[in-house]
């Protein structure tokens, strides 16, 4: 049986794969910034503040708590959602750990 795709990956770049699939839509950006910018686990309406359809902010919800960047707690009939700031603070070290690499290109391009 042949390897699936990602095997042939280590796991730094599997997993910065992961992050930065989360982060590829401007709604789930959208959605993080206005999460960290409240301070505070967040129970309202996004669709009210975003202005995206309720399926659709569900959709990237289920994104990002899939990856674990943001997590969940049911209280009554709304959910608050909030950042996880362990793995917050984990994607930005292997964010920071990649962008830091050291470019350097002595002839290829003009």
């Amino acid at each position: 049986m042949g390897l699936t795709k990602s095997e042939i990956f280590t796991d730094e770049q599997n997993k910065l794969a992961v992050f930065f699939k989360a982060l590829g839509h401007p709604a789930r950006v959208a959605i993080l910034q206005y999460i960290i910018n409240q301070k505070a686990c967040i129970c309202n309406d996004l669709v009210d503040e975003l202005g995206l359809a309720q399926a659709t902010i569900s959709q990237h919800l289920k994104e990002l708590k899939n990856m674990g960047i943001i997590q969940g707690t049911i209280e009554g009939r709304s959910v608050c959602y909030c950042i996880d700031e362990k793995l917050w603070k984990q994607v930005q070290e292997e964010f920071n750990t990649f962008f830091n690499q050291n470019v350097k290109v002595t002839s290829c391009c003009s």
